[in-house]
């Protein structure tokens, strides 16, 4: 596996490879990988002849200037991982040089997909998502790139970015992997105590009495019943739980054939942000 620092590094390795004429598969991180990142690296490999992964702390994407400064970059551990998942190369180049220039992102209005839940809470984040896998999709040129449903909206986003600016891409979706407790995996778990873990699993649990609700055919009793528990849990500092169709990020009421009905939720467990999701239908 080797390390491509820069755009022309980049360039030369895929004509070195033959990159353009293979099925190529590309999984965009923002690096701190662990195994959830691992599983997506090895189901673009399943599903490609070469693989590319992308290590950036995308600035763009972040409104809270703490939370960039002190995202993990651990390349050298990360580099590990993605051999071990069976990349062929991973990219890491500055912010800068994929930009060129100073990072900026444009302003993208998608109605709820880029403005409800996460986006309302984040103001700006998917204008930040949206610019840097814009400049990677133009950069890595792969025939399909591998996203986790562990980030559901931003999933829908990049659906949409893919089918309006690059539609010969295939967008493959991976399923959320968790943690042997049921918690979710995220580079953010590494911030809770051993409690804190056991507190957040809270969450988890909130999903499956929701999805075990939409199976007893009572989906709003469900909701209303798990959002209490989460606000009377004195661990847990809940923003948002609610069913709502993965397409738009519209609440789903339970109608139409297309809809992707997910139960969602966001909370803080010991002052660290996290997010689960499940489709409603086990």
């Amino acid at each position: 596996m080797v390390l491509l620092q820069s755009l022309d590094a980049l360039t030369q390795w895929q004509a070195s490879m033959g990159w353009h004429e293979k099925v190529t598969g590309f999984v965009p991180t923002m690096g701190a990988l662990h195994e959830g990142h691992a599983s997506l690296i090895r189901l673009a490999k399943s599903q490609s002849e070469l693989v590319v992964v992308s290590i950036l702390v995308n600035p763009t994407q972040f409104n809270d200037a703490q939370d960039f400064e002190t995202y993990p970059r651990t390349l050298e551990g990360d580099m590990d991982k993605a051999q071990a998942a069976g990349a062929d190369a991973v990219f890491a180049p500055s912010a800068e040089a994929l930009y060129g220039g100073k990072p900026q992102a444009t302003a993208v209005h998608w109605g709820p997909l880029t403005h409800a839940y996460e986006g309302a809470r984040r103001p700006g984040h998917f204008d930040g998502v949206v610019a840097v896998v814009d400049l990677l999709f133009q950069a890595v040129h792969p025939t399909l790139a591998v996203f986790g449903e562990k980030d559901l909206q931003q999933v829908g986003v990049i659906e949409k970015l893919a089918k309006d600016r690059h539609p010969g891409l295939k967008v493959v979706v991976a399923p959320l992997v968790r943690e042997p407790s049921g918690l979710a995996m995220s580079s953010r778990n590494a911030r809770l105590s051993t409690q804190g873990g056991s507190s957040a699993l809270a969450l988890h649990q909130a999903l499956l009495a929701v999805q075990r609700g939409a199976m007893d055919g009572d989906v709003d009793r469900a909701v209303r019943a798990q959002r209490e528990a989460l606000r009377a849990n004195p661990a847990v500092t809940l923003e948002y739980l609610d069913v709502l169709d993965a397409l738009t990020f519209v609440p789903w009421s339970g109608g139409g054939q297309e809809a992707r009905p997910y139960v969602v939720v966001a909370a803080e467990v010991e002052g660290v942000r996290l997010i689960d999701n499940m489709p409603l239908k086990a």
